[in-house]
């Protein structure tokens, strides 16, 4: 046990302070900071402070687009030092994504060297990369020595950064953003910076424009690495209007005809931050795991561009059904998010719409336009005024000379003889002797009369709102020449469709190997799949004290159709049952059902085909076979059971009459049409007992008569129907000699 050490006493008072109070004050602290100092960008520039910071320090560094390129680590450092006292690694990850084409839309950084690729290999160390700012970038920061922005000291207070960024450029839909902060998150996809333009302009033309009208221009994301976006334009609308949504993007693909009537399937985009390594590695696991019966192969053929080449089983394979399984299973299909979560105003965290976004934005420029032209002015108001002295020094030449050799304080004399201000006395003072010539003076002549006309300009643009945002549109119209639609870097490269419709059904069924399987089911529920029809059911073997209740030859792309004594219908796939090997499976392991409940018939899905469906109480009725199916664990309730009944028969209708044969060995024929057909209920009675219940029931035809196999397996055709013919719910005759003792008319299915 370790002893206590008291606190010297020259350490200060010691103030209890609460935990919960202390954690609390110090998260929220660390929340703030995330928050405001990492995770979210700005809405105004669309930049988080490591951007913003990095784009700053190249620009101190003279690296403009025009400009020369260097080392990354350089840059890096720079910045670490002056303005973003974090990792090194951490802020040249944001540098080279900065510079990636296939992740940033319109790249801020050109860069020189390895920056990555879409494999998603990592860029070369900063050492061997080097930089410059791109014209983007440098729209981005115009005239941030104007006066147009606010500084902040940096986290030494030694320099000063500044708050956010002129931005001539909608950089935060254009290039997008993501981020993970404290309880809050923003994914916001690129999109077109020229659409972006022609919303902006409509917004300043209409300022109340709804998101269903911004739509029209902006349709939805526009991504670096091309696609397909299949959603439909009400969730898109919807997902602009709130701010938070999803598109659902797929890879662009064609068929290329390899003769002989063959193909083969080529992607040529696939979806945005999908590493295309790990995407074909993906689809090579899943053929190897024979989870894509459609595909034969997969190749990576991509050079400068992507160009994944697959391969199908078969020439009849249908494409757009393999590209259908690949959309499913893989990451050729997959949901962009979008969560404009974001800083507005610079302090203020939250989700914004699409119109809120390109208002904050406008808001931003035309505050920068007021600021700017407040700092040219004040500028011309100073140069007018030195411009003035100027003229007045041309117009007493000899006297300022003589004034400046024989004062010895020439400055306050100056003033006081031709009524100077400091700032002209000062400007006199510091003029060169060449400046004196004749020439000089009309030069001088003619900028001030320039600049006197620009100061009435600024005074008129200041004085007016409808005149600043007439220069902000223009502003606006001369970005969308630049890097519109039109231009190679502006061109839309994602497009949009529509997912085809009903191929759900057919894709369940391509996605399974078709082959022969005889279902086999036995007296005490357990359940087995064989490979092929098996024709001699002697030679199975079960449980000892079970034997055989159905053998199905079906298909592994059939449902099977389990009929309980609790009268319900169960869906069962072929291909999912357990295989020959053993025993197989108790069928209660796949489905919902209550412990007393036993199988009745299982027989393969027919959804053209009709049922008949009865109680042991003589109670039934017709249903549509599709009716009946339900995928689900708990099945379908159809019949409806007293308590006391259980369901007794399923039998397929064909025919247009019924046989009935109860317990007590009477049997009864009647028409069809006296039995209702309903999708669920208890029925209507099919034959009267006094004693027993339902043993057996059959549907037939009346013309071609009725047929019974025998113990045996004989067959026998009752063609003289009359003595046992009458109408629903009577008792009936006892059947012709020879009917056999099980009281059954043999199988049904």
């Amino acid at each position: 046990m370790g002893r206590r050490v008291t606190p010297p006493s020259d350490s200060g008072p010691v103030e209890p302070v609460k935990l919960r109070e202390a954690l609390e004050e110090r998260y929220l602290a660390y929340a703030l900071s995330t928050i405001m100092h990492r995770a979210l960008p700005d809405v105004r520039d669309g930049l988080k402070p490591v951007h913003r910071r990095l784009l700053y320090a190249m620009q101190q560094l003279r690296l403009g687009p025009q400009g020369e390129f260097r080392k990354c680590a350089k840059i890096v450092g720079d910045t670490m030092g002056n303005f973003h006292p974090h990792g090194n690694q951490a802020i040249y990850d944001a540098l080279a994504r900065l510079a990636q084409d296939f992740s940033v839309r319109y790249p801020l950084i050109d860069g020189q060297g390895n920056f990555g690729n879409i494999d998603g290999d990592n860029p070369a160390a900063d050492r061997y990369t080097e930089a410059r700012l791109t014209a983007i970038a440098a729209r981005l920061l115009d005239g941030i020595d104007e006066d147009t922005v606010d500084f902040r000291a940096n986290y030494d207070g030694r320099e000063q950064e500044p708050a956010v960024l002129p931005a001539a450029f909608p950089n935060l839909l254009a290039n997008g953003a993501s981020g993970i902060a404290v309880g809050m998150a923003t994914n916001i996809p690129p999109h077109n910076a020229g659409e972006l333009c022609d919303a902006a302009l409509h917004l300043i033309k209409f300022p109340n424009a709804t998101a269903d009208k911004l739509v029209n221009f902006v349709p939805g994301p526009d991504l670096p690495t091309g696609g397909v976006i299949v959603e439909p334009r009400s969730e898109i609308v919807k997902a602009y209007k709130t701010g938070r949504g999803s598109f659902q993007l797929r890879a662009r693909w064609t068929t290329e005809d390899t003769g002989r009537g063959t193909y083969q399937i080529v992607v040529t985009e696939i979806p945005y931050q999908i590493p295309k390594a790990r995407l074909i590695a993906r689809i090579a696991e899943l053929l190897l795991q024979k989870k894509l019966p459609l595909l034969a192969d997969v190749r990576d053929e991509s050079a400068e561009t992507v160009r994944i080449v697959l391969e199908p089983r078969s020439r009849s394979v249908d494409p757009v059904l393999l590209m259908e399984s690949l959309f499913k299973l893989t990451e050729l299909e997959t949901r962009l998010p979008l969560n404009m979560n974001v800083l507005s105003r610079g302090q203020v965290p939250n989700v914004l719409g699409l119109r809120q976004v390109l208002r904050e934005w406008l808001d931003h420029r035309k505050v920068v336009l007021v600021r700017r032209s407040k700092f040219r002015l004040a500028k011309i108001d100073h140069r007018l005024e030195v411009l003035a002295g100027y003229l007045i020094v041309y117009l007493n030449l000899d006297k300022v000379i003589k004034i400046i050799r024989e004062k010895d304080e020439p400055k306050p004399a100056l003033m006081k003889a031709f009524k100077l201000t400091e700032v002209q006395a000062e400007a006199i003072l510091n003029m060169r002797l060449r400046a004196l010539r004749k020439l000089e003076e009309m030069e001088i002549k003619r900028e001030h009369e320039a600049l006197t006309k620009e100061r009435k300009e600024l005074k008129s643009l200041l004085a007016s709102k409808d005149k600043q945002w007439k220069h902000i549109a223009g502003e606006i119209k001369e970005l969308k020449e630049q890097f519109g639609q039109k231009t190679a870097l502006g061109k839309r490269r994602t497009s949009f469709d529509e997912a085809p419709e009903g191929v759900e059904i057919e894709l369940a069924e391509a996605m399974i190997e078709k082959e022969p399987v005889t279902i086999v089911l036995s007296e005490k529920g357990w359940i087995r799949s064989i490979r092929g029809h098996q024709t001699a059911t002697d030679s199975l073997a079960f449980k000892e004290g079970d034997r055989l209740k159905r053998a199905v030859k079906a298909q592994t792309t059939d449902t099977l159709l389990l009929f309980a004594t609790n009268g319900r219908f169960y869906a069962l796939g072929a291909d999912k049952l357990p295989g020959g090997r053993g025993h197989g499976e108790p069928f209660r392991l796949m489905i919902d059902i209550e412990e007393a409940a036993e199988a009745v018939e299982l027989f393969v899905h027919d959804p053209d085909r009709k049922l008949l469906v009865a109680g042991k109480s003589g109670h039934g009725f017709v249903v549509a076979e599709d009716e009946v199916l339900a995928m689900t664990r708990k099945g379908k309730q159809v019949l409806n059971v007293p308590k006391g009944d259980k369901a007794a028969l399923c039998a397929p209708v064909d025919g247009d009459s019924v046989a009935v044969i109860g317990e007590n060995r009477k049997l009864l024929l009647f028409p069809l049409k006296e039995l209702p057909e309903m999708p669920r209920g208890k029925g209507v009675r099919l034959q009267r007992y006094k004693q027993g219940g339902l043993a057996d029931a059959k549907v037939f035809t009346k013309k071609e008569g009725l047929t019974y196999i025998d113990a045996a397996g004989r067959s026998f055709v009752l063609t003289e129907l009359r003595d046992w013919w009458g109408t629903r719910a009577q008792a009936g005759r006892l059947p012709p000699k020879g009917f056999p003792k099980s009281n059954s008319f043999g199988p049904k299915f």
